[in-house]
């Protein structure tokens, strides 16, 4: 009999911007501590803007699908799941544009797959073993997107809002709540459904064993 060939688990976790979703994935890395994993941000894989100007760039929809190059991300992915190395991008939130400089990063056992739109595509989609959205409302999402893009960010708090009524919101009734139904499970409350990333991380745990990782079986129940 042949031997089941051994397959990392890809993990998309999804929500509206400052819905937590950020927090969600790394509370799953941390649950699976101990594993071969990665985290893998959408965000790094907007489109090269070098050939636009500074005032061109600055009128970029960056929760627009068409923001993103998901051809490179699907490109990428894959390489992954065949256990080959990637050099993965890197965007220059000061310049707008994508850097020169890419970062090398090995393949893992489990790809955490993070951002606004990863449901989006159903190329995507099809990649990913568990499908994630982290449902938080709308007033929650603006106090926090406000409070990172004023300390983290420079902006002010007329510039966030701005961009939110402008685009943030409108965007994500259109294109990102939309994907909900495509979730295999919706977690409300974000990283503090402690219940959700437990049944998660088991559940991850079993897909682990079923692709041909077995040093995970003596510490999983796979019942879920």
């Amino acid at each position: 009999m042949t031997e089941k060939r051994k397959r990392p688990v890809v993990i998309g976790v999804t929500g509206g911007s400052g819905s937590g979703k950020t927090t969600v994935s790394r509370a799953i890395f941390n649950h699976l501590l101990g594993n071969s994993l990665m985290i893998l941000q959408q965000d790094a894989y907007y489109k090269d803007q070098s050939h636009k100007t500074m005032a061109q760039r600055e009128l970029t929809n960056y929760d627009h699908p068409l923001a993103f190059d998901t051809d490179l991300l699907i490109e990428q992915i894959n390489q992954l799941l065949d256990y080959q190395a990637i050099e993965k991008p890197v965007y220059d939130y000061t310049r707008l544009t994508r850097s020169k400089e890419t970062v090398h990063q090995d393949p893992m056992d489990v790809i955490i797959l993070e951002g606004i739109l990863v449901l989006d595509d159903k190329r995507l989609r099809d990649l990913m073993d568990i499908k994630v959205f982290v449902d938080t409302d709308d007033d929650i999402r603006l106090i926090r997107r406000i409070r990172r893009d004023t300390q983290e960010r420079g902006r002010t708090v007329d510039e966030v809002i701005q961009q939110y009524l402008d685009t943030v919101r409108p965007m994500y009734h259109e294109f990102i709540e939309p994907t909900k139904r495509n979730a295999d499970i919706i977690i409300p409350e974000g990283g503090k459904n402690e219940v959700a990333i437990d049944l998660l991380t088991t559940k991850i745990k079993s897909i682990l064993i079923q692709h041909g990782d077995h040093r995970v079986e003596n510490n999983i129940d796979t019942s879920i």
